[in-house]
């Protein structure tokens, strides 16, 4: 083997694993995140648990990815430790389907329908169609379909070219000797683990330990320890990624670890004792790409059935590892609400605009909250509420900044068209969320004045304010509801409420002169009730934004004031109706 054969191998190595970089990431981002998502709902049970983690960890050809998945939903709170012992069990079945796909290039026939099953033969077609998909069509999805036919075909051709560079290590007898070293169960392990830890990729591993069986150099005796080893090693990208999460979190990495390694010790153990007394006769018969697969699925399978009813057992020995120290600090509740919030999930677009969306919704959940307490402080004011108003407005804030700043992170990425589109509507409205809780936080310090002050509205100002607010609440109520299910339709039951609303606080502000005129009514009260519906005034203003923002990014609009301009000075009929019922439905008395 010569200088350029070395090169010729570097080369191939290097399309292998960009082809598997191309293919999963097509592949999970064609999932938009609806994979990882049934990984968070289906965590209850511990066989659906292994079922799912090996569906989806098959569909995304990495355990990896889906370990350091799970690693993050147990560091946000989502999910349990103890629900994550099935998903990581099935991971490590998933990830078995990569080996099985590259034993098709072991497919050898003069039948043209058999041959046309082996990769190499139909490779180039799914290579030509992707082409076609990502250059001439414009539809995403379209394009991730060909990311991944072209990602599979480099795969293919990287694995091809591999081989062909090793062929003619079959004639070297040196090769063969260090190989034959490997059949030390103990080396065969080391090597298996350290390939697979620079690399952190088992099914990469695996892929270069088929390419090496065209040598007709590896042996079963050889390829058993280095397939162990080999999942061993993949553990180490979980552990890189536990790095400065929480206690959880890194337990969930070493139980991935310690899986593998118990499944090793307890497969090898069980096996070698065997062969002591049987003397098992294909350990010498030369592996091929199948039988690589066949012991990569049959040791991942079996360790899964056995170590599956002991996997409290597995929490409990990473506990032990990974204890928790008296002088670390218990992570507050609310700190653990934002940490949904995963920076680990940014390598998965997918999932991480799910995540966004959680955090976004709880956030309009909480400032809709807040104006509800400080609507009925204006009744009856109670300090116990009015301090549920400033904490609550306090999170609001809290929660602008941390899912402003992950939005800001997530844009970088790569993102399909839709989620690229909730992303923009996420950041648009997370502000106008956060302004409406500051005028829940101003109504609710109005309330306070008139409190400390023992003054109160005059009975005919207090209905008058009941109908504004009623009416502020159920614009709040669509534009809410319009943000989270993306509604067009209901957003345009927004704009004509919005200018009831102005209407009504044009009105409220007439009559308050009246009053005030006939001694009804004093100055003082006039300038609390007008900051309170000023107040009314803007979050309706607010409501708009949101309304607008979801339907110009769903409709692929981006000028906010043109569209405006054209909702009110050029309205159609739908307008002008919703706005005669808006004005019947909130009619001051």
């Amino acid at each position: 083997m010569d200088f350029f054969s070395i090169l010729t191998l570097l080369g191939g190595l290097a399309m292998f694993l960009y082809g598997m970089q191309v293919m999963g990431d097509g592949l999970e981002k064609l999932s938009g995140g609806k994979l990882e998502k049934i990984l968070e709902n289906l965590s209850s049970n511990r066989l659906k648990a292994v079922l799912v983690g090996a569906a989806v960890t098959a569909v995304i050809q990495s355990s990896s990815a889906t370990t350091v998945m799970v690693v993050g939903f147990v560091n946000s709170g989502i999910m349990h430790l103890s629900q994550a012992v099935g998903f990581i069990m099935g991971a490590n079945i998933g990830t078995t389907i990569t080996a099985w796909i590259l034993s098709l290039a072991g497919i050898e026939s003069s039948n043209f329908f058999v041959k046309l099953l082996n990769p190499s033969s139909f490779s180039p077609i799914l290579a030509l169609i992707g082409v076609i998909f990502i250059v001439f069509l414009h539809d995403e999805k379209k394009k991730d379909i060909g990311n991944i036919m072209v990602g599979f075909a480099v795969l293919m051709f990287g694995m091809n070219t591999m081989s062909s560079a090793v062929k003619p290590l079959a004639q070297v007898p040196e090769f063969t000797n260090i190989l034959l070293k490997f059949s030390n169960p103990v080396l065969g392990v080391l090597a298996g683990a350290l390939l697979t830890a620079v690399i952190q990729s088992s099914s990469a591993s695996v892929g270069i330990l088929q390419a090496l069986c065209v040598t007709g150099a590896v042996q079963y005796g050889t390829a058993l320890p280095i397939i162990m080893g080999q999942n061993i090693g993949t553990c180490i990208t979980a552990m890189l990624s536990s790095v400065g999460a929480t206690k959880n979190a890194k337990r969930a990495a070493v139980v991935h670890l310690y899986f593998n390694i118990v499944g090793t010790i307890a497969f090898m153990g069980v096996f070698y004792l065997l062969n002591t007394f049987l003397h098992f006769s294909f350990i010498n018969d030369v592996a091929g790409p199948a039988g690589i697969a066949v012991i990569h699925s049959a040791f991942n399978v079996i360790a899964t059935v056995v170590l599956l009813p002991f996997g409290d057992v597995l929490v409990k020995m990473a506990c032990a590892t990974i204890r928790d120290t008296k002088e670390e600090k218990a992570i507050s509740e609310e700190d653990q609400e934002f940490m949904i919030l995963e920076s680990r999930f940014l390598s998965n677009p997918g999932i991480a605009i799910e995540q966004s969306k959680t955090a976004a919704k709880k956030m309009a959940e909480q400032s809709q909250n807040a104006l509800k307490l400080s609507f009925g402080l204006l009744d009856t004011f109670q300090e116990e509420n009015a301090f549920r108003v400033e904490k609550i407005e306090a999170k609001v804030d809290r929660y602008e900044d941390e899912l402003g700043t992950y939005l800001i992170k997530l844009n970088q990425k790569e993102l399909s068209v839709e989620d690229s589109h909730s992303l923009s509507i996420m950041l648009h409205c997370i502000g106008d969320f956060e302004r409406i809780s500051d005028h829940a936080l101003s109504i609710m310090k109005s309330a306070k004045e008139m409190w400390e002050k023992n003054a109160v509205f005059s009975p005919q100002a207090v209905k008058e304010l009941h109908v504004m607010e009623k009416a502020v609440v159920d614009i709040v109520d669509k534009a809410y509801a319009v943000f989270a299910n993306q509604d067009i339709q209901l957003a345009e039951e927004i704009e004509p409420l919005e200018e009831v609303i102005d209407e009504l606080s044009r009105e409220l502000k007439r009559r308050h002169v009246n009053r005030l005129r006939a001694g009804e009514c004093t100055i003082e009260m006039g300038f609390i009730l007008s900051d309170v519906t000023t107040s009314l005034e803007r979050i309706a203003d607010h409501c708009s934004n949101i309304g607008v923002c979801v339907t110009q990014v769903r409709e692929d609009l981006y000028d906010t004031h043109s569209h405006l301009d054209t909702v009110k000075n050029a309205p159609g009929e739908h307008f002008h109706h919703e706005l005669e019922v808006a004005r019947v439905n909130y009619m001051l008395p």
